[in-house]
């Protein structure tokens, strides 16, 4: 019994590596990559942010509480929900290691 619990603990802890991707992930990608690692210069890396942080921060660029047109544009009139979904898939992602 011991067994078969452990087994379905590791499986519901590794879920989230299996999270099927947003389906608002792609504009963002295009910047910021898939996996949170920019893409371009001067986008910063995702990858690793606190959700509750990554979350915040589009609902201004959504309401228009951050003034950066590029991405006042991209993010558009996105629901609570994907706010959630793209928080926390880049939150989720592995961030940058530092240059030694």
């Amino acid at each position: 019994m011991r067994i078969v619990l452990t087994a379905v603990l590791v499986l519901l802890a590794s879920q989230s590596a299996f999270a099927a991707k947003p389906a608002r992930l792609g504009l963002c990608a295009a910047c910021h990559g898939e996996t949170g690692i920019a893409q371009i210069p001067g986008a910063p890396h995702l990858a690793g942010q606190k959700a509750d942080y990554l979350r915040e921060a589009l609902r201004q660029y959504r309401d228009g509480r951050r003034k950066a047109p590029i991405m006042q544009a991209a993010i558009g009139p996105v629901s609570e929900s994907d706010l959630d979904e793209l928080a926390r898939w880049y939150s989720e992602q592995a961030p940058v290691k530092a240059q030694p």
